[in-house]
C-alpha cells in the first residue's frame, strides 16, 4: 500500500482539526498554512472527508471545520478509506473483485492476506485521538 498525497495530507489535516476538537474550528486557510499546501487542494480533501461524515463545517466568523464525532471514535482506516478509496496492499486482497486468474492458486496469496489483515488491524484500531496525542508529545519535545 502506497499512500498518495491525498491520504497523507488529509490525515494530517484531520489530526490538526482533532487537536482543536471541542475548543475551536479551523479554517481552510489555517489548515493550508499548517500543511504548507494550497487551499484549493485542501478543499478537495475536506470535501471527501465531509462526504464520508468525518468532518463538518460551520459558516460565519467563528466558523471552520471540526470533527463530526469525538476523535476517539474515528479510526485512521476510516479517514484513509474516505481519501484513498481502499487500503488494500494489492488488488487480490481488497474488498473489490479481482481480475487475477490466479487468485485461487497463488502461492503468495496467503502471505498477502496476512499482511492485509495486520495493516487493517492497525488502521482500524488506531484512532485520530491516538495520533493527536502522539503529535502533542512530539510538539512538546520539539519546543523544549
Amino acid at each position: 500500500m502506497k499512500l498518495s498525497t491525498k491520504g497523507r495530507y488529509g490525515l494530517k489535516a484531520t489530526v490538526d482539526i482533532a487537536m482543536e476538537y471541542g475548543r475551536s474550528r479551523l479554517s481552510v486557510n489555517q489548515l493550508a498554512t499548517k500543511q504548507a499546501i494550497s487551499e484549493a487542494y485542501l478543499e478537495q480533501l475536506i470535501a471527501s472527508l465531509k462526504k464520508a461524515g468525518i468532518l463538518e463545517s460551520v459558516r460565519g466568523s467563528a466558523g471552520g471545520y471540526t470533527l463530526s464525532r469525538p476523535p476517539e471514535e474515528i479510526s485512521v482506516g476510516e479517514v484513509l478509506r474516505a481519501l484513498e478509496g481502499t487500503t488494500a496492499l494489492i488488488e487480490c486482497v481488497g474488498t473489490e473483485g479481482t481480475d487475477c486468474g490466479n487468485v485461487c492458486s497463488c502461492s503468495a496469496r496467503p502471505l498477502w492476506l496476512k499482511l492485509q489483515k495486520r495493516i487493517d488491524d492497525v488502521l482500524n484500531t488506531t484512532t485520530i485521538k491516538d495520533l493527536a496525542d502522539d503529535y502533542s508529545v512530539q510538539l512538546e519535545r520539539n519546543n523544549k
